[in-house]
């Protein structure tokens, strides 16, 4: 496998030749790709907000927060097997296959009538949608170069911030509009659309892609039980949980905070998302491709993507200025403001990763740190649930954001060095 300073070609000259138009094309689909899981990962924390839907299913804080996190029990633990699953079986069929069953699902959670049906459901959600990072952050190892690499990550890491960003304000207002059931509805059929382009655009070459990019000679690929002793991984690990818990607070239980902690209405609040979200899309996509620029001037891939990383928590850890405000106008700057500045942090991570490891195979690294970026899509909806039954209120849940940011940085500042990183003996 190429390292990563190499483009395919550098790596291999018979790897399959693509246009720049192509390329960048499927990045473009597999950022929509991920809008869509997002929108159906999200939409239910928007119906929790809803008090009809709650009265519905008759359901406490706890089970909300239950039912916030039952995606990511299926989705966090079949991580490495989703890695495994595009390293054997390539890309393009598996992603396909998985795209298809989770649509069909976010669908049929119209047609739920209990707890036990939704959080069955939401389960299932997370079975179709583990195969969404391994296997596009896999088709970009294999078709971008390091200098290019940060821009192709930001573009497609874009998708987990405009999902989140427009499936609030789209919920609600299909909520609003025809009611919960037909939301799920015409969200998760309306995925289905995506398949076309796919099928048409990506290529089933990964196979011939490796062949091309194996090292010729030289050192022998570090193993992955090396790979799994070195501190990058364990700090990367920690470091990602702790960026991911921030997030997966805001995908589930910002909604309900933005209208019963700060009084807004169901569609402010869907723009105050959106605007949270959008800004760290945005954030995400310039300082991924001011981190290539700086490298392709000559700068330290490590030091460079590192820098980014740890400016991103630093300001996203501003979020406790306005969770400790009684003005609303503080708090919702601060949402905004924080969540967006952590975009800083967002392409230069993931690519960080890669700069680091080198050879291995690459879907299950992915899958590995992809599972620890949704463990707090476990442990943050609950702990909030728990936080906020315990306390009567919401300034325990968001100071425990600030607890893990600072976490988070000192995962980056000591483990995550280019010393520790793992090589050949």
């Amino acid at each position: 496998m190429a390292t990563a300073s190499q483009s395919p070609a550098e790596s291999g000259g018979n790897a399959p030749r693509e246009s720049n138009l192509l390329r960048w094309s499927v990045i473009a689909l597999l950022s929509l790709g991920m809008i869509i899981a997002y929108v159906d990962r999200t939409n239910l924390s928007v119906a929790l907000a809803v008090p009809e839907f709650k009265e519905f299913f008759s359901l406490t804080d706890a089970q909300r927060g239950n039912l916030n996190s039952a995606f990511f029990w299926s989705y966090a633990f079949l991580q490495i097997p989703a890695g495994w699953l595009v390293d054997r079986y390539g890309v393009k069929f598996p992603y396909a296959i998985g795209f298809f069953f989770w649509c069909l699902v976010s669908a049929a959670t119209a047609a739920t009538r209990s707890f036990g049906q939704l959080f069955t459901l939401r389960f299932l959600l997370g079975v179709g949608e583990s195969v969404v990072t391994p296997a596009s952050m896999r088709w970009i190892r294999f078709h971008f170069s390091e200098k290019e690499r940060g821009l192709a990550v930001g573009m497609y890491m874009t998708g987990t911030k405009i999902g989140p960003a427009i499936g609030a304000p789209i919920a609600a207002w299909l909520i609003l509009s025809f009611g919960w059931r037909a939301m799920f509805v015409i969200l998760g059929l309306g995925g289905l659309l995506w398949l076309i382009p796919w099928m048409l655009l990506v290529k089933n070459d990964d196979r011939a892609r490796e062949t091309a990019q194996a090292p010729k000679g030289g050192a022998p690929p570090v193993s992955f039980g090396k790979m799994m002793a070195s501190p990058v991984i364990w700090g990367t690990i920690i470091g990602t949980f702790c960026y991911m818990y921030f997030v997966y607070f805001c995908m589930t239980w910002m909604p309900a905070y933005f209208v019963e902690r700060r009084g807004m209405s169901l569609n402010s609040m869907g723009l105050y998302q959106f605007f949270s979200f959008g800004g760290m899309a945005t954030m995400a996509a310039v300082a991924g491709w001011l981190a290539d620029r700086r490298i392709a001037r000559g700068g330290d891939p490590v030091k460079v993507r590192k820098a980014f990383t740890i400016a991103g928590f630093v300001i996203a850890s501003t979020e406790v200025f306005g969770a400790l405000s009684e003005s609303h106008a503080v708090a919702l700057f601060f949402a905004v403001f924080s969540l967006s500045g952590l975009g800083l942090a967002t392409a230069n991570y993931w690519a960080l990763t890669q700069t680091l490891i080198p050879g291995g195979a690459i879907g299950r690294i992915v899958g590995i740190q992809n599972c620890a970026a949704n463990l707090p899509g476990i442990v943050a909806p609950i702990l909030t649930g728990w936080l906020k039954e315990k306390t009567g209120s919401y300034d325990a849940p968001m100071q425990a954001i600030w607890v893990f940011l600072i976490v988070g940085i000192a995962a980056y500042v000591f483990l995550v060095r280019k010393e520790y990183a793992p090589k050949s003996t």
